[in-house]
């Protein structure tokens, strides 16, 4: 059987670039390559786009770009569907069967990649242009989920932060604790918890340095569940996990050492309550229109509802991220994960 050509896209200009090196990794090694054949596209912090031919231990230690590596951008023109490579005198256009886009945050997971993708006509293994963009934008899937019955935090949107004394005002109709966030970030960057008003207008100036817009949040009391969904109509959804927090909230540092905290897979919750989580995140995926695979993350209080809080569609993809142990947890090895994600592509449903 011919080999299908699978494009890996990693790197990226955003502040989660060395993140995405180390899933884009993981999800190279998970590839069978009885059936596929993986091409390598980085995307430097400076944002040119590079095929690179090296090893992938490069891409691991970050230093991929200063060998192995030829100009190279997605062609938008559908009539090549692919690849178009830069080589000395010589260009070279490599057809493309699917994408697999291993990019975190701004420019790659909100919808810009998968615009282009889309535009030439690439299937790609994960969720498309809109799904990524209103997932990326808290405020935006928040409004959109709560029309389906779903609780969300309560919030409020600045478009700067010239107002202060209208920022406290609304603020205080919330009730402290709350949060600040950019509005469209991921891995918690820019995202401070406000414990009072003298706090707040420096968390908010802080978040304005990640994004345009900043959201203002209600803090959830309980916990936070995370459900791994994989599929387009019939979805499969891995063991709900558990965030156990010791710190004010899982921050950045948090996420990536777990130095205070730890992650219980599956969460201490009863099987009743995780069915209705996973559910409810098979309800929240499809509203949003994703496809192909995303974690959804929710708030269970100690009454025990359930509260959303976003959706990541390109999760961490380490063998030690959230997204595939929550699935390991059910049967699925890490290379079948992969190599699913990439058949969901290729279907075309």
């Amino acid at each position: 059987m011919e080999k299908r050509t699978i494009a890996v896209i990693f790197g990226g200009c955003s502040s989660e670039y060395e993140v995405s090196l180390q899933s884009a990794y993981a999800v190279i090694r998970g590839f069978d390559l009885n059936k596929y054949e993986p091409i390598l596209i980085g995307i430097t912090k400076e944002g040119a786009w590079l095929r690179f031919h090296g090893s992938i231990e490069k891409i691991k230690d970050g230093t991929w770009p200063l060998s192995d590596c030829t100009r190279a951008i997605i062609s938008p023109c559908r009539e090549t569907q692919g690849l178009i490579e830069f080589g000395g005198i010589e260009t070279r256009i490599i057809r493309l069967d699917a994408a697999f886009p291993v990019l975190h945050g701004r420019n790659g997971e909100d919808g810009t990649v998968q615009g282009l993708l889309e535009l030439a006509g690439i299937p790609i293994a994960g969720c498309k242009t809109m799904a990524s963009a209103l997932s990326m934008d808290k405020d935006r899937a928040h409004k959109i989920v709560s029309l389906a019955g779903v609780r969300v935090p309560m919030a409020f949107v600045l478009k700067d932060d010239k107002d202060s004394e209208s920022i406290l005002k609304q603020a205080a109709g919330i009730g402290y604790p709350l949060f600040v966030k950019p509005v469209k970030a991921g891995s918690s960057l820019g995202i401070s918890k406000v414990i009072s008003g003298s706090e707040l207008l420096t968390a908010v100036k802080m978040a304005f340095m990640f994004d345009d817009e900043v959201i203002i949040e209600e803090s959830i009391s309980g916990v936070e569940i995370g459900c791994a969904v994989l599929g387009n109509d019939e979805l499969i959804v891995g063991e709900p996990d558990e965030i156990e927090i010791t710190e004010s909230f899982f921050d950045f540092k948090e996420k990536y050492t777990l130095a205070t905290s730890k992650i219980h897979v599956p969460a201490r919750i009863n099987a009743d309550k995780a069915k209705e989580i996973k559910e409810m995140a098979k309800l929240i995926y499809k509203v949003l229109g994703c496809t192909g695979f995303a974690r959804v993350d929710v708030f269970l209080t100690p009454a025990g509802e359930i509260v959303f809080n976003e959706v990541n569609t390109i999760p961490g993809f380490t063998e030690n991220s959230r997204y595939p142990k929550m699935l390991n947890a059910i049967g699925m090895e890490f290379s079948k994960v992969v190599g699913t994600a990439i058949e969901l592509s290729l279907s075309g449903v």
